[in-house]
């Protein structure tokens, strides 16, 4: 498969913490619009991985492609402003603010002059418009105006990735997203999850297999920081190698 194909790719990505090697050699090519999921038991890298994809961590050694550039290094809020969005395992959002004030400043922080603080930020109507548009697209319609610490843990959840989503990304870097959730708000995710998927690259760090295997097309699976296997949904249900490490006898069932 050639360059191309990807709009995001690691090559040999390596992160070395003193003695411990927690990502070593990782090459995974991740395409347009499709949901991708990595997968793999705890402690294999995941986390590492999409910390130096996002730019959280530096990398000791291997390349990150974005749409060919090489943007290995590079800190968080640049790779942010190229456009790949990341959210995390934990809820992060203003708790005190509403939903669209949130958004808001989401939004904003793609703006070269973001931190020019002598004007009303409700003065930036691109910046209120990409707000709106970002709830909507969350499944927040209606929800402008709600304090966010006052809603669900699931709805707190569908805002988090709507601040993703106001900063105009082409990648979302999801971390976890289902983590807490009941059955029910779980479903919902899955859903807003599955549309996402086709309209933005997705890479979804998640360890609902159930979840996995109802949103993602590709699967990478991690063990011990490196990278296990890599492919279409049948050929990872399929191999021996990831049962044995991963996903266990249950696997069939999938």
């Amino acid at each position: 498969m050639s360059q191309s194909d990807f709009i995001l790719e690691t090559k040999e990505l390596t992160k070395v913490f003193g003695g411990l090697v927690a990502n070593s050699a990782v090459s995974i090519g991740f395409k347009e619009r499709e949901a991708h999921a990595i997968i793999g038991p705890n402690g294999a890298g995941k986390s590492t991985f999409v910390n130096l994809l996002t730019g959280h961590l530096p990398p000791s050694g291997g390349q990150i492609l974005f749409k060919g550039a090489n943007i290995a290094g590079l800190a968080a809020h640049k790779v942010t402003r190229l456009g790949i969005g990341r959210s995390y395992q934990k809820t992060n959002i203003f708790p005190s603010f509403s939903c669209f004030e949130n958004c808001r400043l989401a939004a904003q922080s793609r703006l070269a002059s973001s931190m020019k603080f002598f004007r009303s930020a409700s003065s930036y109507k691109a910046v209120s418009e990409q707000a709106e548009h970002a709830l909507e697209a969350a499944g927040l319609t209606g929800r402008s105006g709600r304090v966010a610490g006052t809603m669900s843990y699931g709805e707190q959840r569908q805002l988090e990735i709507a601040m993703v989503l106001a900063t105009a990304p082409q990648v979302l870097v999801l971390d976890e997203p289902l983590a807490g959730m009941g059955k029910e708000e779980s479903e919902h995710m899955v859903g807003l999850l599955r549309d996402l998927a086709r309209r933005y690259t997705l890479i979804l760090v998640e360890h609902d297999m159930d979840a996995v295997f109802a949103i993602a097309q590709t699967l990478s699976v991690m063990v011990n920081g490196t990278l296990l296997e890599s492919g279409p949904l049948d050929q990872i249900r399929s191999s021996k190698a990831v049962q044995d490490a991963y996903l266990g006898d249950g696997a069939e069932a999938y």
